[in-house]
């Protein structure tokens, strides 16, 4: 299976890409419409990928878009899904790397179960990434997720944010995640937003000034 994907850059030959992964049951293009908001310094290539289309356990059952499965009451089951997706994303990755990008102008980013996805290959990706984007997520298996990461992450830059009304994944999911991390010698920007389930103005700023800092300048 080959991810399709929705394409768009901010100006002409740009030198960095960012592969965006979206949430449950949304598309490729649901974050599209941020893209003139961030309001980026330089040309920057985003990439945002179609999630396969698979039932979903705790929409009853329901086709949709999504990363992985999710059951309630067996948590490790994302666990197959999460990987098989990572695989997918990987690939959309190697065309982005063979058509010219270095694995250090590329920043993977995801809201929800998309930042899952992002979180579990940026810990495991040899060489780094230039940065992490989770948005409103959290590390799955956290207990055991440092046992599997590159030493090469480590250097990663990880922007982390959510909202303290988030009533899909709780904050302190989110908290929990952010502490293995830091407790692991990850460089993890954290920021909350008086926010539910979704991206604010405020955040889309500090992602913004997030990009210009991981993107050095181009020569």
């Amino acid at each position: 299976m080959h991810l399709q994907t929705v394409e768009l850059a901010t100006g002409k030959n740009p030198q960095h890409c960012v592969v965006w992964l979206h949430g449950l049951g949304a598309d490729g293009h649901d974050f599209e419409p941020i893209v003139p908001e961030l309001r980026l310094d330089q040309a920057v290539r985003f990439v945002f990928p179609h999630a396969p289309i698979r039932s979903v356990t705790i929409n009853g059952g329901m086709e949709m878009r999504a990363w992985y499965d999710v059951t309630p009451s067996d948590p490790a089951s994302a666990t197959t899904g999460i990987c098989d997706s990572a695989e997918l994303v990987q690939e959309v990755i190697k065309r982005e790397l063979e058509s010219g990008f270095a694995p250090s102008n590329i920043v993977l980013a995801g809201f929800s179960q998309g930042g899952v996805v992002a979180l579990h290959m940026g810990l495991r990706a040899d060489p780094c990434f230039a940065g992490v984007v989770a948005l409103s997520t959290y590390l799955h298996d956290h207990a055991n997720a440092i046992n599997h990461v590159s030493l090469a992450s480590v250097d990663t830059p990880i922007f982390m944010a959510h909202g303290t009304m988030d009533p899909m994944i709780p904050i302190a999911s989110a908290v929990t995640s952010r502490d293995v991390l830091t407790t692991s010698n990850y460089a993890v920007e954290w920021h909350q937003y008086e926010m539910a389930h979704q991206v604010c103005y405020e955040e889309l700023v500090d992602i913004s000034k997030f990009l210009g800092r991981v993107f050095e300048p181009s020569v």
